[in-house]
């Protein structure tokens, strides 16, 4: 114990790695731009440098060794957290940037049909409409599949039958979308399709939406199936202690608890199926007009349409692409955030 009586040792004041951080980006700034060495990339990295090895001096000088390599991982933590950020800033920036373009009505309430590569007209509404029945149908499939998969792994599942699916869950979770594209066209479009289209096969946007699904299963299986496994084994048997059935302490004990886990698994499949382009291209065809019906007749969709335009021999392409492709993210953002606000209100009103 020190003289004071204080069980902790010296610190450094609070006001010391900031002063280190602005010593450290000015000196820099002098040495790169004054030697003419680099740019702003260089400076940042040499600053960030000098700032670990300056702050890991200083505390081990006053703090000790201990509390010095602490202070160097948390400063390694923060730096490998802005690294990650970095590469999402640099596509929400640029996005923002581009993506503007073509922010008007025309794009919104008007297709591609009758509109050349030299027309500067022209928008994604055929697309948007294309993408929501595409992903909304495959949301209807996909879901509760999976969650009862899900469920029959963690809840009931034993031996031989849960190890296989289990194990087929993980090996589709790594297949490429085409692949899961070629087995729809395989499948669906060439043998199930004719049957009932006087031979001819049947192009649609349902057919994208199965290929959709089979994307998406594996996902929310194995999202579903860990945030279920989190739920405390105490909830489930206090629900059977009060003669709950144990498909009733599922539905109204389980499930809710791990709620708001599974809403983000089934978002981040949601989002996956929603920018994929290789299954559309096989199996919808993609349609400069506008088709409401999904199963009958070619249907676009916005990851296509950015994949027709930004490969459009035309000076108007590359903003009908970037503002889609804006269109798209911020689709994606809208209802991850519209699921968790209404995840939340459930989770709340329990």
């Amino acid at each position: 114990m020190s003289h004071n009586g204080s069980l902790r040792g010296r610190r450094l004041p609070k006001a010391v790695p900031p002063v280190i951080a602005v010593a450290a980006v000015l000196a820099s700034v002098a040495g790169i731009y004054g030697t003419g060495a680099g740019g702003w990339v260089l400076t940042v990295v040499v600053a960030a440098l000098v700032f670990a090895l300056v702050t890991l001096a200083v505390a081990w000088a006053v703090e000790g060794g201990r509390h010095a390599r602490d202070r160097l991982a948390t400063i390694a933590v923060y730096g490998a957290f802005i690294i990650a950020l970095l590469p999402l800033g640099s596509v929400i920036i640029t996005l923002l940037r581009k993506g503007t373009s073509r922010l008007d009505a025309d794009f919104f309430y008007h297709s591609m049909n009758n509109i050349t590569a030299l027309d500067s007209g022209g928008g994604a509404y055929h697309a948007i409409i294309g993408t929501l029945e595409q992903v909304g149908i495959a949301c209807v499939l996909a879901i509760p599949l999976g969650l009862a998969a899900a469920v029959y792994i963690v809840e009931y599942g034993r031996g031989r039958l849960a190890s296989t699916i289990r194990f087929f869950v993980d090996v589709m979770t790594g297949i490429p979308s085409i692949v899961a594209g070629l087995f729809i066209l395989a499948f669906w479009v060439l043998i199930v399709t004719p049957v009932f289209n006087h031979g001819r096969p049947g192009y649609s946007g349902f057919a994208a939406a199965l290929a959709l699904t089979v994307l998406m299963l594996p996902t929310i299986v194995r999202s579903a199936e860990e945030m279920l496994r989190l739920v405390p084994t105490a909830l489930r048997e206090g629900s059977y202690a009060l003669g709950v059935p144990k498909w009733k302490t599922i539905m109204r004990v389980v499930l809710p608890t791990a709620l708001p886990g599974i809403v983000t698994g089934v978002m981040l499949a949601l989002a996956r199926a929603a920018g994929e382009t290789a299954p559309v291209l096989l199996v919808a065809g993609g349609t400069p007009a506008i088709n409401f019906n999904p199963f009958s007749g070619n249907q676009e969709s916005l990851s296509y349409f950015v994949y027709e335009q930004a490969g459009a021999a035309s000076k108007y392409a590359p903003g009908r692409a970037w503002t889609a492709a804006l269109t798209l993210i911020a689709l994606v953002a809208i209802l991850t955030i519209a699921a968790k606000l209404l995840a939340r209100r459930s989770k709340i009103g329990r």
